[in-house]
């Protein structure tokens, strides 16, 4: 076989590997549909692009509230994984719409208060603090409790504790979950309660601080994969991938605390 002919075929062998290789990638890469709280937002939408580079998968992501996610996975719309919280996890597996024993907390986070850029902080230390600060401001805004937002249910609730909900009526600017942050960057509230990790997104508006360890509620977000998924394997890898240190680091970043699993 002369120099040329050995050269070309070397060269066809190494196009066919290549073939080979693109090949095999395409049959083991998977897409991954995650349903998740809004209060894994913006990290899942760190998260996401950096577990495909490492992988080869391909992620799409939706969002709502934990009891949102849950109403559109029970109502039959498929997800390969769910992130909410575990108590929605729970009734997702009593329907056989999650699959048993595959809840793992990823993520923990607190409520916080928000002001708009360049105001003045307000003492919100103890809860006495608060409670003179929520009388003092003129409106306040945080996710309504009709949607099911953790955060919404809470902050009525606190503000029962405190003895002052009749007073606070007057002052609601209510969101849907997810709007709280830019109507307090809007001007249209003066105060903004929601988990501060859905707050810290947007530059239109300052976190003062987390509640009064008293008056705090630590909202767990767990991941459990869909029964009706198709990609148990490549979920698997993605669940796994939030316990490396580059996913760590984006998940402080957000202002979330790493889960207990």
């Amino acid at each position: 076989m002369g120099r040329a002919a050995a050269a070309a075929r070397i060269a066809g062998c190494w196009v066919l590997t290549a073939v080979m290789l693109a090949l095999t990638a395409q049959t083991h890469a998977a897409e991954i549909k995650v349903l998740s709280s809004n209060a894994t937002k913006t990290l899942l939408e760190d998260i996401a692009p950096m577990f495909e580079k490492a992988s080869g998968h391909k992620v799409t992501l939706g969002f709502g509230t934990s009891q949102q996610v849950a109403k559109r996975v029970e109502a039959g719309e498929a997800a390969d994984l769910v992130v909410i919280t575990p108590e929605a996890i729970d009734r997702l597996v009593k329907d056989g719409k999650v699959v048993a024993g595959t809840n793992v907390e990823i993520a923990r986070s607190l409520i916080g208060v928000a002001v708009r850029r360049g105001t003045p902080h307000p003492d919100i230390r103890t809860p006495e603090a608060l409670k003179r600060t929520l009388l003092a401001v003129k409106s306040v805004t945080f996710s309504a409790p009709a949607t099911g937002a953790s955060s919404g249910v809470h902050t009525e609730k606190m503000f029962e504790r405190l003895g002052i909900a009749a007073e606070m009526k007057a002052k609601y600017v209510l969101g849907d979950g997810s709007s709280t942050g830019p109507i307090v960057a809007r001007g249209e509230a003066e105060m903004a309660i929601q988990q501060i990790s859905a707050l810290k997104p947007y530059s239109g508006v300052e976190i003062v601080g987390p509640l009064p360890d008293e008056l705090q509620l630590v909202t767990v977000l767990s991941a459990g994969i869909g029964a009706a998924g198709q990609s148990r394997s490549a979920v698997q890898e993605l669940i796994r991938y939030f316990g490396t240190p580059e996913a760590k680091a984006v998940l402080n970043a957000k202002g979330l605390e790493p889960g207990k699993n």
